[in-house]
């Protein structure tokens, strides 16, 4: 069971299913919806270094998974305190399309499969590679979110979250080069 919950934590979870979106305070909606999505991807990610309790990770992939983990977490520390601080924001509307949603689901089925049949280089490999695309959907997310923010504090908030998932991309990044060469 733990296995399985670390793995979907890892590929993502289920998506919500979507709710209809009216024309009234569309950009509302819209910073929601962004501040629901990074939401749900740095809750997720925040989890990340459990995987170290089922798989084994050289030193320098486990410092940096654990890096990301805490700064997942401080980022979602960061959206909750900015939504006790304004009612408005909403951390739960996703209203994501169907297609999305199943679409999401079965990347999370594969990555899932995956992770837990790999192990050695190619589950480093596969590890980091998901965390690249978890970290740059995060920053542009985080992005789109404080550039929709119309409040200056929490628009800069925003982008220091936008920032610290590019850094941790960057890091990830430079980290699967040296692996592959």
């Amino acid at each position: 069971m733990a296995v399985l919950l670390i793995a979907s934590l890892l590929a993502g979870c289920q998506s919500p299913q979507p709710r209809p979106v009216s024309g009234a305070g569309a950009r509302q909606e819209l910073r929601n919806n962004c501040y629901s999505l990074l939401y749900q991807l740095l809750e997720e990610q925040k989890d990340v270094s459990l995987l170290r309790f089922i798989k084994r990770e050289p030193s320098d992939v486990k410092t940096l998974i654990t890096h990301i983990a805490k700064t997942s977490a401080t980022g979602a520390r960061l959206l909750e305190a900015l939504a006790r601080q304004d009612p408005a924001i909403r951390l739960d509307d996703l209203r994501l399309p169907p297609g999305e949603v199943a679409t999401r689901d079965a990347i999370a089925a594969t990555k899932e499969k995956e992770l837990l049949g790999q192990s050695g280089v190619e589950f480093e490999l596969s590890l980091l590679l998901t965390q690249t695309e978890a970290l740059s959907y995060g920053w542009h997310l985080a992005k789109v979110t404080s550039e929709n923010e119309p409040d200056p504090d929490r628009a800069r908030v925003l982008a220091g979250i936008s920032e610290d998932m590019k850094t941790a991309y960057q890091e990830v990044f430079a980290l699967l080069l040296a692996k592959v060469k």
